[in-house]
């Protein structure tokens, strides 16, 4: 498979995950499906992890990964294929941009499920209290304490599946950038050609594999 081809492989496969991405970041502004005043909604969901890291920022490198895609790989070691390995080259820099915007997401995503969802914890006639009142993710491994939070009703398993979700999205997205990085990488050495490339990716394949 040709460089430009594989390319378009992994952009295919990122859009359905920054659209994911995106959903779940906006779900994350309605607490078990409620419409709920935004100074109540947890404070990561404003990092818009989802949005602009794993969502925005992932809209350019799958464009260039979609526009690398070359069904004709003759002729490509000869000097006219020069544009053909600066695409390459520059998309091994929209790579890096989509591993800065998913790492993001990632991190927002981890610290959210450490610090647990902001919900209300106490009500009475004259009060009401909203906090977060997990932390260092203790509540992870104690479901008990999911009883803490009253309203929204089921807050605890929304915030930890959504944002799971994200978590192991961004993964994804960024070992979907690194692994474009190296064959961009390849792609600037060989001109996008299935024939100079074809002793070099076996060796490739299996670290790969180690690495993700």
């Amino acid at each position: 498979m040709c460089s430009g081809s594989f390319a378009k492989c992994l952009g295919a496969t990122l859009v359905p995950l920054s659209v994911l991405c995106v959903l779940c970041n906006i779900l994350l502004f309605f607490p078990s499906g409620k419409s709920i005043e935004s100074k109540h909604i947890t404070n990561e969901v404003w990092y818009f992890g989802g949005i602009l890291g794993s969502g925005v920022l992932m809209i350019f490198p799958i464009l260039v990964f979609l526009g690398l895609k070359n069904n004709d790989c003759c002729g490509c070691c000869g000097n006219d294929n020069c544009g053909r390995r600066f695409a390459m080259l520059g998309s091994m820099l929209f790579a890096a941009v989509g591993v800065l915007g998913s790492g993001y997401s990632v991190i927002v995503s981890a610290v959210a499920i450490s610090s647990g969802p902001m919900c209300m914890t106490f009500r009475n006639a004259t009060l009401t209290v909203w906090n977060t009142p997990f932390n260092k993710g203790n509540y992870l491994s104690k479901t008990s304490m999911w009883s803490a939070c009253k309203e929204p009703v089921d807050v605890v398993s929304w915030h930890l599946t959504l944002f799971s979700i994200l978590l192991v999205a961004g993964l994804i997205q960024v070992a979907i950038c690194a692994v474009q990085v190296v064959n961009g990488l390849l792609g600037a050495l060989c001109g996008d050609c299935c024939r100079c490339c074809e002793k070099v990716r076996p060796l490739l394949h299996p670290l790969l594999l180690h690495m993700f």
